[in-house]
């Protein structure tokens, strides 16, 4: 049987103690492993969460927002399965899920999971982090992501924008696809991405799930693989540079004095 996803977050929380440990010791080999072992331990955690909503249908509306802030914007990402801005964010959580936020209520809260995480690292399930420019590893301005997903997840490179963009399409497309009637913001969601990809729209102002998935994982074969050799080179990059805080919430760049960089 399965694990759950609170033994598996158990778990974790002793694999990342064992991770400081290794890393305080300069034992870089056990490092690699134990990161192996995290990325495999995020990957069940993922699967296990989905385990828990139902399937196919998405949440009632009313009681929807009565969910806290955090909530709904996990809610979003975790349909979205990657970084995204505050306004994509609410367009989600208000279309797919019958909710009403307001991007604006957004701004702040990247840096109010930050204070909550550095005096008590890792003492909720998830948190609510930066996605990080690939080069430096600063956060990139506007984006949020899920402190669970893998580095390579939250790494954004060159291409990496596009690439994004698309595998949202993607899976806003298999969400519309599953319900069993599209009614409007649904609808308008899902033309906002297919406007922007070749082949996605009919034309007309409107677009069909079938035909927006189709298109993007087309264009997302040209881009994906370099896309994805980028994001790993830089994880790895990350992973050995900086410390559990910083891969979350990203390094803040300083002004070099009298150089004006």
């Amino acid at each position: 049987m399965p694990d759950s996803a609170e033994e598996i977050e158990q778990r974790l929380a002793a694999l990342r103690a064992e991770v400081r440990q290794a890393t305080a010791a300069g034992d870089w080999p056990r490092v690699r492993v134990l990161r192996a072992q995290q990325k495999a331990l995020d990957e069940a955690w993922e699967a296990a969460l989905q385990e828990l909503a139902p399937p196919q249908v998405p949440a009632p509306r009313e009681p929807s927002s009565l969910l806290p802030l955090r909530e709904q914007v996990h809610g979003a990402l975790t349909l979205l399965t990657v970084p995204a801005a505050p306004r994509l964010i609410a367009q989600v959580y208000n279309a797919c899920f019958g909710g009403e936020v307001n991007s604006a209520k957004l701004t702040s809260l990247r840096r109010d999971e930050e204070r909550s995480f550095r005096p008590a690292p890792f003492a909720r399930p998830y948190y609510l982090c930066a996605a990080l420019a690939a080069d430096r590893f600063a956060p990139v301005r506007g984006l949020l992501a899920v402190s669970t997903w893998p580095l390579e997840q939250r790494i954004i490179g060159a291409l990496s924008p596009r690439v994004d963009f698309l595998t949202a399409a993607v899976r806003i497309a298999e969400h519309v696809d599953r319900l069993p009637d599209t009614d409007r913001a649904t609808a308008r969601l899902l033309w906002l991405f297919a406007e922007n990809i070749p082949g996605a729209a009919d034309g007309i102002g409107s677009a069909k799930p079938e035909a927006v998935k189709r298109a993007a994982e087309a264009e997302l074969q040209t881009h994906q693989p370099v896309d994805r050799s980028h994001r790993e080179a830089a994880a790895a990059r990350a992973r050995a540079q900086l410390d559990d805080a910083d891969q979350l919430f990203g390094v803040n760049l300083k002004a070099v004095p009298n150089t004006g960089t």
